[in-house]
């Protein structure tokens, strides 16, 4: 007689499920991000199309909701996982390469999670989940070391990129935390945040911020609108929001520490970046960290 399996719970596959789907879509955003940040744009114009895009699909749902949202929490939330990650992360493309960007910031966002929730939440992770962790923090080692020069002869100012990702990567682990933490519902996260950051925003960067849409084609910012605005933010957000409440942030960060290895390899033809044997190593270590973690996570539920 063979012991029965235990099916998997089915909240568990759709949270991982959707987590997967944003490591498509967030793959795909690395790409066309860095296109944006080889363009005439600067970082602020970047951050104003995500963020128009995204506060004019959601303006809606918002409207319906108005009631219904807690907008304190939100504007928190909005702060970290909105206005700071959008600003940091743009300008980080606009000064490194899109491998960088999956590695630091993708692999980033589980390190940052599991070093907040452990020092503030005091939630340790276990030790296949610590050596997962090792193994991917191995490969963002390699990242910075290459950034700096030390193996090999970075481009002048890359490393102020990489450590935007960095950034970028910490705050969104802490919108992550929050999110789970105060129990909000992956819808009223995504409008909220998408509508609070148009409003904030879009002023101040019409007022005060350097521009330069005028110089790219109106194609070009429809490409960028569509992709980082709808797919990347709305799109994305929800699910990632969504895979947040049913399988808990570090397992869904953990997952996208698997972007870096789908950016890398794509950006070859697409951006025509190259790849030498720092890089791959550091995105090899990051994608193993991020499959041993989040595979050990659906195995100790099922």
């Amino acid at each position: 007689m063979t012991d029965e399996a235990v099916p998997v719970p089915v909240h568990l596959l759709k949270g991982f499920a959707a987590a997967a789907t944003v490591v498509v879509v967030w793959s795909g955003f690395n790409i066309v991000s860095r296109l944006g940040g080889r363009s005439p744009l600067t970082p602020y114009d970047m951050a104003a199309i995500r963020f128009v895009f995204s506060g004019i699909v959601c303006l809606p749902f918002v409207l319906a909701r108005w009631h219904r949202l807690r907008w304190q929490r939100l504007a928190v939330l909005a702060a970290f996982g909105g206005l700071s990650y959008g600003l940091l992360v743009y300008s980080g493309f606009s000064l490194a390469p899109a491998a960088h960007a999956g590695t630091l910031v993708n692999g980033g966002i589980p390190f940052a999670s599991a070093l907040i929730a452990w020092l503030v939440l005091g939630h340790r992770p276990g030790i296949r989940t610590e050596f997962a962790l090792l193994v991917a923090g191995l490969g963002i080692v390699l990242i910075g070391l290459h950034s700096f020069g030390q193996l090999s002869g970075a481009p002048a100012h890359q490393w102020v990129g990489d450590v935007f990702f960095l950034l970028a990567a910490t705050c969104y682990a802490c919108f992550g935390l929050l999110l789970k933490h105060w129990q909000v519902s992956p819808l009223d996260a995504t409008i909220g945040i998408a509508v609070i950051s148009m409003a904030c925003y879009t002023p101040v960067y019409l007022l005060f911020l350097p521009k330069a849409i005028a110089t790219v084609s109106l194609s070009f910012i429809l490409l960028q609108g569509v992709y980082q605005g709808i797919l990347a933010a709305s799109i994305a957000g929800l699910l990632f929001a969504y895979a947040i409440h049913n399988i808990g942030p570090q397992r869904a960060t953990l997952m996208l520490a698997m972007v870096p290895g789908i950016s890398a390899v794509a950006a070859v033809p697409l951006l025509r970046e190259s790849l030498d044997a720092v890089t791959i190593a550091g995105v090899v270590l990051v994608t193993i960290g991020a499959v041993l973690g989040a595979t050990h996570q659906l195995a100790k539920r099922g």
